[in-house]
């Protein structure tokens, strides 16, 4: 009887050995447990993992994208928006992932919205609009020390889109086109104060130079007459009807 369970004890040796080879990947790290408790850490590739009396959890130390919901929030203005974002974080800290917070990545996502939530608060909807790679910024910081000790990791947050309310984007639109209308009567007028000071300019010249009158005169008119549609009015100069009362 002693010599068959030998025998079976032998046979049976391959296939428990076989069964208890774990394969790591490099983007993984292993939390292993003794009865139960925690025993370490597995780096990569083969480990022994005696079934019964060791257990393991693997965890993926890559980055992470988290699409980061909807979330309706109130800005410190008042106004209602709706934002949503991107988060990328890894695990830096595998037994902390394991043993100090349950479901991480949920964790992860969930102090994501909250933070965001919070922090649309504390800025107006100006702020909001045109300081979006701060506020993004700001809130990295907050996850990132808020899950540190998970051993989590923020690498970024992104927000990606901000929806406004209809009367809001109808006020914005009414502001963008009153600020471009204003624009164009600015550059209209400084483009009108630069043609007179031309022009003045140009006739303090005329008046000061003997003769130049008559030559521009003589040039428009020659401009004039390349075109045979055009109807060509002379206009005597003052200097010549001076001489003809001259001589009266």
């Amino acid at each position: 009887m002693i010599e068959i369970l030998f025998l079976w004890g032998l046979l049976a040796l391959p296939f428990l050995l076989i069964i208890s080879i774990k394969q790591i990947n490099e983007y993984e790290r292993g939390i292993r447990f003794l009865l139960g408790k925690y025993n370490g850490i597995m780096e990569p590739g083969w480990r022994i993992i005696i079934p019964v009396i060791y257990s393991y959890q693997k965890v993926d130390i890559r980055v992470k994208a988290v699409d980061v919901p909807d979330q309706d929030a109130i800005t410190k203005d008042n106004v209602s928006v709706n934002v949503n974002a991107v988060l990328y974080y890894k695990v830096a800290n595998a037994e902390s992932a394991i043993l100090k917070v349950e479901y991480f990545d949920y964790a992860v996502s969930q102090l994501a919205q909250t933070t965001m939530r919070d922090v649309v608060g504390e800025v107006s909807l100006d702020e909001l609009l045109s300081n979006r790679d701060q506020i993004s910024q700001r809130i990295q910081e907050i996850v990132d020390k808020s899950s540190d000790p998970w051993g989590i990791k923020i690498e970024s947050v992104d927000l990606k889109h901000i929806e406004l309310p209809e009367n809001m984007k109808r006020t914005i639109a009414k502001q963008a086109e009153a600020e471009r209308e204003k624009r164009a009567v600015i550059i209209k007028a400084e483009g009108e104060k630069v043609s007179a000071d031309n022009m003045a300019k140009a006739a303090n010249i005329l008046a000061s130079e003997p003769g130049a009158l008559h030559l521009r005169t003589l040039q428009s008119i020659n401009d004039l007459s390349s075109d045979q549609s055009n109807t060509v009015i002379f206009a005597v100069p003052l200097e010549i009807l001076r001489a003809f009362e001259g001589k009266n």
